[in-house]
């Protein structure tokens, strides 16, 4: 896009889009990530984006099923049909109510583990009376720090998640090298959605939870 950005899907019925880094992370190391996302300006558009940490076989190829799922999960938590993105977490900023999907009715932000995101009571979507599709950027800030094993998520400067991660011990305990990016979807509902990275900065050396360095200066 002319603003640096990367759009994800254009205001199109049934697009979908993956984007992902090249170069993996480490996640003995603690880093942030901080981008501004756009979700579209039609209050009934769908569908959302995902933002994906994961070490997915395929690589920076991986995507799951599209629609209401996103290009991240899968159709039915309880089954293994479908393609989804595993092993991997992500964040959820979801814009269209499917009840299938256990939805809140308002837009909404929610934490996924290895390709579901059927809502199960223990990650819950928030809602805090988002609206995602206002026609302006949102800022949103992820934060991993692997010495007291936390995962934290702003939007717009709000605490909105602030998790104790699996990452080293189960989810990611084979390899601890992931990529990172982004999944989104449309369907008959459709809105324009793109991401702009702000600020990538990682920890080099450092296993604790000390501030990390800034790479995109």
């Amino acid at each position: 896009m002319d603003n640096g950005c990367i759009m994800l899907t254009p205001d199109y019925p049934y697009a979908e889009g993956i984007a992902y880094s090249t170069t993996p992370l480490d996640i003995r190391f603690n880093f942030e990530i901080e981008f501004d996302i756009y979700l579209g300006n039609k209050e009934e558009g769908a569908d959302g984006i995902t933002f994906v940490i994961h070490n997915d076989e395929r690589g920076v190829e991986a995507f799951g099923t599209f629609g209401e799922c996103l290009g991240y999960g899968r159709w039915n938590p309880n089954s293994t049909y479908g393609t989804y993105i595993s092993p991997s977490i992500a964040i959820e900023f979801d814009t269209y109510f499917n009840p299938t999907q256990n939805d809140p009715e308002e837009d909404h932000v929610a934490y996924l583990e290895n390709g579901t995101n059927y809502h199960f009571v223990d990650n819950k979507a928030n809602t805090f009376n988002y609206n995602l599709e206002d026609g302006a950027l949102h800022n949103f800030k992820f934060k991993w720090g692997p010495g007291e094993g936390m995962i934290r998520v702003w939007l717009d400067g709000k605490m909105v998640y602030e998790i104790e991660g699996r990452l080293q011990d189960t989810i990611f305990k084979d390899d601890p090298n992931v990529y990172w990016g982004f999944t989104a979807s449309t369907g008959n509902k459709h809105n324009l959605q793109y991401f702009c990275l702000k600020r990538l900065a990682t920890a080099g050396g450092l296993s604790n939870d000390e501030e990390a360095d800034d790479q995109t200066k």
